[in-house]
């Protein structure tokens, strides 16, 4: 990545390393359609008597990295992409 893209990224993000050196490749698109395919609703909006579809599989317990935990479906959720963004944005 040329460094004026890294700069331009805000500074938490550029120690974290791309999307694709953090796990999300090929391999977990696929993965995260199938599982999407078969928990097609926001399990958070379901909570609260709401019908949303889920964009977004979201880990429960944050992987930081650990493949075991990255690729473990018990730590999956299914989530719209708003309640995915809260959920990150509150660090829950």
């Amino acid at each position: 990545m040329p460094q004026r893209a890294i700069e331009k990224r805000p500074k938490q993000d550029r120690y974290r390393g791309t999307a694709h050196q953090r796990g999300y490749t090929h391999a977990w698109q696929r993965a995260a359609r199938a599982f999407l395919d078969e928990h097609p609703t926001c399990v958070r909006c379901q909570a609260q008597g709401l019908v949303t579809p889920a964009t977004v599989v979201d880990h429960r317990i944050p992987h930081r990295g650990d493949q075991r935990l990255f690729w473990d479906v018990t730590n999956w959720d299914p989530l719209c992409k708003p309640c995915h963004d809260r959920k990150t944005a509150s660090g829950q």
